[in-house]
């Protein structure tokens, strides 16, 4: 299952997120977005746990919690709405140039 983890501290580290999230079950893996330009946090993040029941007890049990100074925004992710692309330039462009 994959979790969404909001108002992240800009100094949280992966590794950071891994231990609160070990505390519940078995972490597949961890990511922090991070801005393509500056790699500065952008203050989000997400976490895959293996079995559902794991997920929810890190969602129940980290949800408003102190890291880093901030508390913790800990909810089920959402899939992103189809046709919705990551970021960059949509625009057309080109044409031809008198």
């Amino acid at each position: 299952m994959n979790i969404f983890v909001g108002s992240l501290s800009s100094d949280t580290t992966e590794e950071d997120l891994q231990k609160a999230f070990e505390a519940f079950g078995q972490v597949k893996s961890v990511t922090i977005i991070k801005d393509m330009f500056s790699r500065e946090s952008k203050g989000f993040g997400f976490v895959e746990i293996q079995s559902k029941a794991e997920a929810q007890a890190a969602i129940n049990g980290l949800n408003g919690t102190m890291l880093k100074g901030k508390a913790l925004n800990v909810n089920e992710a959402r899939p992103r709405p189809e046709g919705r692309r990551g970021g960059g330039r949509q625009g057309g462009g080109g044409g031809r140039r008198f």
